[in-house]
């Protein structure tokens, strides 16, 4: 699975002619028709997307193999996953969610603190949760160069300058 990322799910149907709504989880919303076909999470579906028209909540679209009402208000909930080799490269600064999840943090010391164990983004900035043994509970902490100061992807760890009262 680490060779897919998410970039969408189906919202549901939208019309009664087998069109979907699609929730787009990239930062162009559309684009997520550009990156070919998109896979179930099991990866034993596939999907061709023609977007057809913005709709309340996210996009309308086709996507092959579904025809009725049904079929669409069958999948919903269905996460969409691309192959990550599909995405585009991003700046030395930015990163897939998908490429955090799993990375030891260890504070500006050197301790070990745990594992990203999820990133959050609720509209204000992406969060890092972060749980593990060296914390008295999960940190949710915000990923900012200030608190997070290094990303090192081939060492597999973030270092982060957690603020006094979260250790």
């Amino acid at each position: 699975m680490t060779d897919r990322i998410c970039v969408g799910a189906i919202a549901g149907s939208f019309g009664v002619r087998g069109e979907v709504r699609l929730k787009s989880f990239c930062a162009e919303p559309s684009a997520i028709a550009d990156y070919g076909p998109l896979f179930t999470e099991d990866g034993a579906r596939s999907f061709k997307v023609k977007l057809t028209r913005p709709v309340a909540g996210g996009l309308g679209a086709r996507i092959t193999g579904v025809e009725t009402k049904e079929e669409a208000d069958a999948l919903k909930g269905v996460n969409l996953y691309v192959d990550k080799d599909k995405l585009p490269k991003l700046p030395d600064d930015e990163y897939y969610h998908a490429d955090l999840i799993g990375l030891e943090v260890r504070d500006t010391g050197g301790a070990v603190l745990g594992r990203v164990s999820a990133v959050h983004n609720h509209g204000a900035g992406d969060i890092l949760e972060i749980a593990g043994a060296g914390l008295q509970a999960p940190v949710l902490l915000p990923f900012t160069l200030a608190l997070v100061p290094t990303v090192d992807l081939a060492s597999g760890r973030v270092i982060v300058d957690l603020p006094e009262g979260l250790e």
